[in-house]
This record gives C-alpha cells, structure tokens and sequence, in this order.
C-alpha cells in the first residue's frame, strides 16, 4: 500500500497534524488509491531525502513493501548498492533545481537480492511556499518500456511510413485511421476516408471487405491473409484491383474482458502478380487445347471433320458459340463477299459442332456484317452489343444471323495457300467479358488449323 498517514509512517506534517487544506482520511484514501492503481511504480522523496511514498507497482518491481521502504533514508544499502547509492541519490535529488522531468536509468536492487535495470522520470514536489520540498520518482523496467516505445514507434511508423495499406476500422466498420499508402490506393485523401462507409469508397467489393471484418469482430483473426478483389473509384474511372489483406482484432488492453475496439486491417496490391499468373494459367490451358485438338484432328479421315475438331476444342473456356462460313464461288466480276455457312455449334443444349451448307446457299449477311468485313480485310474483327437493353441485343443477335443469346462476336480470317477461304467467328454471351486482343490471337492460331484442314478437304477427292 502506499506510505500516508493510514500506514503509520511519518511525513512532512507528522503523524496527526491536519495542517491547512488537509481533506482528512477521505483524502488520504483516496491518495492511497490513485497511487496503487497506478502501472507504473512510484516512490517519492522529501528535501533531505527521505522515503514519503512507495505504491504497490514499485513492490511488485523491487520486492519492498510500503512499510519496509517509507522511512528509510535514500536507497542506500537496501534498493541500491552502496557504492553506488551516493551517485544515484545526487541524480534523483538534482531534480529538485532542474525545470520540468529528468529521465535517468539506474540498477536497483530487488529484497531477494537480484537486480533490475528501471528507467526513471523525477520531477520536482513544490511546497506550499512554492520552493521544492522533495521529489517524486516514477520508475518502470527498462524493457517494459522499450517495449512501450517499441509498440508506439511500430504503430507511427505502419501510420505514416509503411509500404502498405494499413485501416483501423472501428466497430461500425468505417475507417477511423488511414494511412498514406491506404489512401493513395482507395484514390482520395487520409482525412476524406474517416468516418465513411466502404461502400462510398468502392465501386465493387464492399460487402466481400465488410462480411470479411464483421468475421474478425465476431471470431478473431483468420489464420491466413486473404485476397480480396475490389473495384476502386478514381477520376479517370473504376480500376480493378487485387489486394491481399491480412486482418487483426483490436481489443483494449485496459478492460477485464476483451472489448473489441475494432479491426486493423493491412493489405497490399498484387493486381499485376495476380493477372500475370492469370494470364499464364491461361496461355498453358489454350496451348493444351490446341495440343489435343490436333491429336484428335490426326485422326479424322474426313478434313472438314478435322475443321469441326479444332472448333470444338477451341470452343471450351473461350466462347459460347462458334460457327464457320466459307466463301462462296462468285460470278465473274461480281465484287460483293458470299458466304456459305458450313458448320456451327448448336445454338440450344450444348454437343459438336455439325456440318452444314450442302447445298451452298449464302447467308443473308449485309455488307457490313463483321464476316465479311473479315473476309475483305483478311484480319480479326471485333464486335459487340454494346449498352443495348437484352431485348435489343436479342434484335442485335439474330439480324446478324447469330444466335439471340450473343453479345460480342470475334471474326477471324480463314486462309491457307494464300488464298482466303473464309471466316470463323466465335460468339459470347452477357456472362462473358468482351474480346481483347489476346483472344484474337489464340482466335487467329485456331484460324490457321482450320483453314488447314478446309484447304485439305477441298483437294480430297468426293469419292474418298
């Protein structure tokens, strides 16, 4: 307990005096109580150096109780070694003619003996004619305060300097701190995020980002970082971004029972990792494809079977529907492109591809059809529905003869020997994503299989 009159011991004003201004024991209790409740230890000394207060943090640090400590003269022979005590007591004491706090560190000596390295702050106790009276020494273990500081300087520089993204959430799940490298990521300023639903500051993701932080509320932290795709706002538009997230609980650490404070939440961008690894995921599986579609192509006796071989293949993972239009034989002169459609997948349960176009009729394709654009230019053409509501992208679909589920198309020409033979053309639904670039060059290597075994069928005799 801490040294007052309650324990017995002396100090400036004796052991009954009330002097002025004195509260009484419901001022000494409560004395007594602010002193013990106190984490760290606190010891106090009067002008001539004289031990006056000594709470329970510093018995718990030292082994001494109030009762063994208030009394004694300086630290001398019990809480410091003697060679050292007159050093010690000369830098505490000094602190009666310095302005403000002295930090020292000192070995003390602990009641069984061993010794404990404490950093001190000392500061001096004012008397009622305003002249230092003594001083107060409040003293903690030197690694627990090197922990202390170690903890606040990792906190300010994850806040300030880190390389990735660091959100305290609090318990209503909107950002309470934000880090530079956070903000710059969600495309606005540090104080423009606090207080705002995740929802404002992104486009897409949110309830993905928010179910995941109302889980660590509730369980805790998950036992491997995350990765969350999210579309972020900015002035140029929606960027897709892929962020790896690990998160952490906050609880305060002065409550009896955990009290979530919120979620801390650190996540770095691994969009162009992440996309590369995509990119090669698929590169292999159409490479894959074109492997096995040759395979079964070598052994179709029919070529123009070989055709509907490789456009299958191609079919899986790339579109929905697929079909292939030859050029038909023109009249001498005549400069518009006919095509003849001579396979194409069915366009209702999923199977083959058929063979089709016997009979050599051409299909109602108008002059700017993408086919035929493809065929005249001798290269990919891309189209699509665009912004169409469903039923005019129906409308869309069918006046293309197409069937009336597609919403972007991909043409590519059909040549072997030099010579153009026609076009393949690959369809997507609504659940896809329009072409880009890529898929017209696995397109473009389909394309040169195809033609292959076209060009083949035509030399083949009818009879074999």
């Amino acid at each position: 307990m801490s040294a007052s009159r309650r324990s017995g011991t002396t100090d400036e004003l004796g052991p009954d005096e009330s002097g002025p201004g004195r509260e009484g024991s419901d001022g000494s209790d409560l004395l007594a109580a602010l002193l013990d409740g106190m984490d760290a230890a606190l010891c106090a000394f009067d002008a001539h150096g004289t031990v006056t207060h000594w709470n329970r943090e510093a018995e718990r640090i030292l082994g001494w109780s109030a009762r063994e400590a208030v009394g004694r003269a300086g630290f001398a022979g019990w809480a410091v070694r003697s060679a050292d005590a007159e050093e010690v007591e000369a830098r505490l004491l000094s602190a009666m003619d310095a302005p403000g706090r002295q930090v020292n560190e000192f070995a003390l000596l602990t009641k069984d003996g061993g010794r404990v390295l404490v950093r001190t702050q000392s500061a001096a106790v004012p008397g009622p004619d305003g002249k230092p009276a003594g001083v107060y020494c409040a003293f903690s273990e030197v690694h627990a305060q090197i922990d202390l500081e170690r903890s606040i300087a990792l906190s300010e520089a994850l806040l300030d300097d880190a390389s990735w993204g660091v959100v305290l959430v609090d318990a209503d799940l909107r950002p309470a701190v934000v880090n530079t490298h956070a903000a710059r990521a969600l495309g606005t300023g540090r104080t423009a995020v606090l207080g705002r639903p995740l929802g404002e500051l992104l486009a897409q993701g949110a309830e993905e980002l928010e179910s995941a932080l109302a889980h660590v509320l509730a369980e805790g932290a998950p036992p491997a970082p995350a990765e969350l795709w999210v579309s972020v706002r900015t002035p140029e538009g929606e960027r897709r971004r892929c962020w790896r997230s690990g998160f952490v609980r906050l609880a305060s650490p002065l409550a009896e029972e955990p009290v979530p404070l919120g979620v801390g939440w650190l996540f770095q961008d691994v969009t162009e990792a992440r996309q590369g690894e995509q990119e090669a995921s698929l590169l292999r599986f159409r490479a894959q494809q074109l492997h096995r579609a040759a395979r079964a192509a070598a052994e179709c006796e029919d070529p123009a079977e070989a055709a509907t071989v490789h456009l299958d293949f191609a079919l899986a993972g790339f579109a929905d529907h697929a079909l292939i239009d030859r050029v038909a034989e023109c009249p001498e002169g005549a400069g518009t492109v006919r095509l003849v459609r001579i396979a194409a997948t069915p366009s209702g349960a999923p199977g083959p591809s058929r063979l089709d176009g016997r009979a050599g009729l051409p299909v109602r394709y108008g002059e700017s059809h993408p086919a035929v654009q493809c065929v005249e230019r001798a290269g990919s053409v891309r189209a699509g529905a665009g912004a169409l509501s469903a039923e005019d992208a129906r409308v869309w679909a069918l006046g293309r003869q197409w069937p009336e589920d597609a919403v972007y198309a991909l043409c590519t020409v059909l040549r072997s020997r030099g010579r153009t033979l026609g076009a393949v053309t690959f369809l997507r639904g609504a659940g896809r994503h329009a072409f880009e670039r890529s898929d017209a060059m696995y397109a473009e290597d389909v394309a040169v299989r195809i033609a292959a075994a076209l060009d083949l069928a035509s030399l083949v005799p009818p009879e074999h």
